[in-house]
């Protein structure tokens, strides 16, 4: 992994890593990444010591349990004020740790220990989360299965690959809702959408 980070950074390409490891999360900055993306949320105390040393962006995910454990029947009483409970409790984490805030982005976690309507919640809801909020807000529903399910016309799951249109739909809400960064797979179709988007919101 580490001779390809080293390649693209060498190319001004901007380099995140997905990663619960501080070692991996260590090497990788190391080699030229700029952004740790932690799905634990910094969960470890290490982490957090890394990602103060050094200048990168954070993004803080909530994550219900691990990802081995987190799709076993999740439950919230109410799962926007949960999981937004969470994220401005690890950012005043990272911050007590001497993260500057300006480095800090929250992602609300869909389809990280969520169910199809707690995904859905999360979406009507993200404006509780990025309006009046220091920290950018990432969504990922890139191709999410809850997506496959509900954009299913004849009952049949969509597979991955066939869940463009409605990863775009979501996207979309997603950023008339105040989200500012968006992660997909199909890159080249989400920055013609968001293009769109941001054209008709002005």
């Amino acid at each position: 992994m580490m001779p390809v980070l080293e390649g693209l950074a060498k190319e001004n390409v901007p380099l995140s890593i997905d990663t619960r490891k501080p070692e991996v999360a260590r090497r990788a900055l190391a080699a030229g990444a700029v952004v740790v993306n932690d799905v634990t949320g910094l969960n470890d105390p290490e982490m957090i010591k890394v990602c103060a040393g050094s200048d990168c962006s954070i993004c803080i995910m909530h994550m219900l349990g691990s990802p081995e454990s987190m799709q076993d029947n999740p439950e919230y009483e109410n799962v926007t004020e949960e999981v937004r409970g969470f994220l401005l409790w690890r950012t005043e984490v990272a911050e007590d740790a001497g993260i500057a805030r300006n480095r800090l982005w929250i992602d609300p976690g869909i389809g990280f220990g969520k169910t199809v309507d707690h995904n859905l919640q999360l979406l009507r809801d993200l404006e509780q989360f990025t309006k009046g909020s220091p920290y950018p807000v990432l969504v990922g529903v890139s191709r999410k299965s809850f997506l496959g399910k509900i954009a299913a016309l004849d009952g049949a799951v969509l597979s991955s690959e066939d869940r463009l249109e409605a990863t775009l739909a979501a996207q979309t809400v997603a950023q008339m809702k105040g989200a500012r960064i968006i992660r997909a797979h199909d890159v080249r179709a989400s920055r013609r959408a968001i293009e769109v988007c941001s054209r008709i919101m002005g």
